[in-house]
């Protein structure tokens, strides 16, 4: 085959991924910072493309175009101690995102979730979905996706591969258990933090007549249904573990009552896309819901998701550690004022605009700029709390900021066996850890940066937490395997460098 001949080849396959994702060439040329002549020149073959090009294209799609090799990592080589400034607008929420594409399940009609991130979490509960005959099109340029379910899904063949990987695919048993008597779902995958056990779960899913058994590598379920006669009561806040109590509600013919429900975010998107659904749900926002099911539900329904309130404090934390002023629009106020309140007394300096509401007509958000400020400790120890509190994903990025505070700073992650451990890694940056067990480490700031060479953890906000403080170390730092960052944040890397860092996409061959 002749270089010609590769090219040809290698142009059709990223023309058939753009238009498969709903891109114009237009499109996909401002993602890459590059011209539409360029790209209709590369799609007809006319044009050599590096190795580098390939792998940022491959990132913007979604999909590895050309597979050099099995492990075909992509590293992030990050030239740091750049100012960061201008303006950034939050993405809609992955964790909802998620839960809604489970929730599709729960309706025969066709669902349009609006402005969805383009992440690979999500693209893997597609691959999954797609497995088992549902029908996912991209509609245009604004992440709009349309999800229409067979009249009988075949769960024989679901993508195990896609399954493993993420964790959400445990948050099908709520939509499948009152269609289908008995089911197979694969392990659940996801960040790799420790031991974390699905019993809530399947406390909350019991008293609808779910029982699971694990053999092999699956879950394999069995559904005896029977009347709910008592509130349902979960042993811990969890979130998914809620969403997947009132996914199985929801379909349930009669009234359920939860207790200890988590009202985080995520819960509060599908709460209210479920009400949409024509589903009556009193108590959104509280830890006590009342859900009135429906036997069965067949409408035509669009919905946008909230922005991600994570994302926002990723980018509070990146303003933060690089001393730059950074606009930040459309933030979940609600889901983060814990944590602007903590930095506040800190030393903080922002401004904030008025409230207003997001486009599922619910959420308020709020523009924050974020001054340049100097910070000291926090006179108390950092930790999270079921929400209202500190969101236990929100704590890496305090943890973050605390490097550049003056003082020592106690954080206690309770949450994870084993995520505090990863602050280590930030010692090969210069910043002063001290670990002293798996759930706490010491602080002490401010940090003299300096650039190193590291290995992502294989964790989403460890990662996104040594990235962003390789942009304040001067220098070149290189952040190797970034899958997991890749799987919660939707073009971060690009994203970022039109706020002034200097980031580059690379593939290991």
């Amino acid at each position: 085959m002749t270089n010609d001949d590769y090219k040809s080849k290698i142009g059709t396959l990223i023309q058939e991924t753009r238009q498969s994702r709903g891109l114009t060439q237009t499109q996909l040329a401002k993602a890459l910072n590059t011209s539409q002549s360029a790209i209709n020149r590369i799609e007809k073959g006319g044009q050599n493309i590096s190795l580098e090009m390939l792998a940022r294209i491959s990132e913007v799609l979604s999909s590895e175009i050309v597979s050099l090799n099995q492990s075909g990592k992509i590293n992030f080589r990050i030239n740091g101690g750049k100012k960061l400034s201008g303006e950034i607008e939050i993405k809609t929420s992955k964790n909802a995102a998620v839960a809604l594409l489970c929730a599709s399940l729960l309706n025969r009609g066709t669902t349009t979730i609006r402005r969805v991130a383009r992440i690979e979490e999500v693209n893997r509960i597609i691959d999954v979905l797609q497995s088992i005959g549902v029908k996912i099109r991209w509609l245009n340029e604004k992440n709009d996706l349309e999800i229409t379910p067979p009249a009988r899904l075949k769960l024989e063949n679901m993508d195990v591969e896609a399954a493993k990987r993420t964790r959400t695919v445990i948050m099908l048993l709520g939509p499948l258990l009152h269609q289908y008597k008995e089911f197979k779902l694969p392990f659940a995958g996801g960040c790799n933090l420790g031991v974390r056990t699905i019993e809530p779960h399947m406390m909350g899913l019991a008293p609808f007549g779910l029982n699971v058994d694990t053999n092999g590598n699956c879950y394999h379920a069995t559904v005896q249904k029977k009347p709910i006669t008592n509130a349902i009561l979960l042993t811990e806040r969890g979130d998914t573990a809620t969403e997947n109590v009132i996914m199985a509600s929801a379909l349930y013919d009669g009234e359920v009552t939860i207790r200890n429900a988590s009202p985080n975010y995520m819960v509060q998107d599908l709460c209210f896309f479920l009400q949409k659904l024509g589903i009556k749900i009193d108590g959104i926002g509280t830890t006590t819901l009342k859900i009135h099911g429906v036997r069965d539900i067949n409408k035509n329904v669009d919905y946008f998701p909230s922005e991600d309130p994570i994302e926002a404090m990723s980018l509070i934390a990146a303003s933060l550690v690089t001393d730059s002023e950074v606009t930040i629009k459309r933030a979940p106020i609600e889901f983060i004022e814990i944590e602007l309140s903590i930095l506040k007394n800190m030393g903080l300096q922002s401004e904030i605009s008025e409230e207003y509401k997001a486009n599922n007509g619910e959420t308020r958000l709020v523009d924050i700029k974020i001054l340049r400020s100097k910070l000291q400790a926090p006179k108390d120890k950092l930790h999270s709390m079921p929400f209202p509190g500190v969101n236990m994903d929100n704590l890496p990025f305090l943890g973050l900021i605390a490097t550049v505070a003056n003082g020592r700073t106690l954080l206690h992650d309770w949450s994870y066996e084993n995520r505090a451990i990863y602050f280590t890694e930030l010692s090969k940056l210069n910043a002063k850890i001290e670990l002293v067990d798996p759930h706490r480490v010491y602080i002490t700031g401010p940090t003299k940066w300096k650039s190193a060479d590291v290995i992502s953890p294989p964790a989403l906000r460890p990662s996104v937490v040594i990235m962003l403080a390789m942009l304040a170390a001067p220098g070149r730092s290189i952040l190797r395997d970034v899958y997991s960052i890749n799987r919660g944040y939707e073009d971060f890397a690009n994203r970022l460098n039109t706020l002034g860092a200097d980031i580059e996409t690379l593939r290991e061959i």
